[in-house]
């Protein structure tokens, strides 16, 4: 809550500044925002890179995992569900997992008339696959009775069902409603931003990088930066031996390994 408040109070000096300025001429000179260095020219790298779409998000990522021939409805309720089982599982496993799951007919109701022992051999071998299995039958539960089988239209709701972190919950915006309603950040985006120093200070958790770079990233990014970070950080910017040299950005990262 600190944080947020500080937020809004930093905007409002902003704007009181750009009135006062124009109408009497006489306040200080604007400050500008803090933006990092050489972000845009690092920003066009990255999409240089990614250009090949090679990555298993590339084939494999949420937006490939639902059957996007199925009703608006449906459609949505499997793009919540493949980010569900998606957390801290790689992309290959989360996609293998949707299938089977299709191949039974992936709704609402198929879902809550499964045992949650069939549910789990079908997800399997998905991380925390078991918790996975309570959160996705009481989250469907709940799409049931509160939402008509349709999932929330809000961050704010999504983020109050079993087993919904703010990572999904933007990216369900993003995907299964076409609304940018903030940056997805998960571990490749934490990682690679604080690496090219895109945060102002190093942050420990994901929530801060987001609530950081929306600070100063240009909105109409938004939408895309979460799949460009996580396919460069897939296959050059890992997180243990980072393929450097083959980095385009090697002479204008903060933390190249530079040979």
């Amino acid at each position: 809550p600190r944080r947020s408040r500080r937020r809004k109070s930093v905007a409002i000096a902003y704007e009181s500044e750009q009135g006062d300025g124009a109408e009497q001429g006489t306040s200080e000179p604007q400050r500008p925002r803090w933006e990092p260095r050489d972000w845009r020219q690092q920003l066009e790298r990255i999409r240089e890179m990614r250009r090949s779409r090679d990555a298993p998000v590339d084939e494999m990522g949420v937006e490939k995992c639902y059957d996007s021939s199925a009703p608006p409805q449906v459609m949505r309720y499997q793009v919540l569900l493949s980010l569900m089982l998606s957390s801290q599982t790689k992309d290959q496993v989360t996609s293998a997992a949707m299938l089977r799951l299709r191949q039974r007919g992936l709704t609402v109701d198929s879902i809550l008339q499964m045992d949650d022992a069939t549910l789990g051999q079908i997800i399997y071998p998905v991380g925390f696959w078991r918790n996975k299995v309570k959160y996705i039958k009481q989250t469907t539960a709940i799409l049931k009775e509160k939402y008509g089988g349709d999932i929330p239209r809000t961050v704010e709701e999504l983020v109050q069902l079993p087993g919904v972190g703010p990572k999904m919950a933007h990216l369900a915006m993003n995907i299964a409603w076409d609304s940018v309603s903030g940056i997805a950040v998960d571990t490749h985006v934490h990682r690679i931003t604080n690496r090219l120093k895109w945060v102002k200070k190093e942050t420990r958790y994901p929530e801060e990088t987001r609530v950081a770079l929306e600070d100063w990233l240009p909105r109409d990014l938004w939408r895309e930066i979460n799949w460009l970070l996580v396919g460069f950080g897939q296959t050059t910017c890992l997180p243990v031996n980072p393929r450097c040299n083959e980095c385009l950005n090697q002479d204008i990262c903060p933390a190249a390994k530079r040979r």
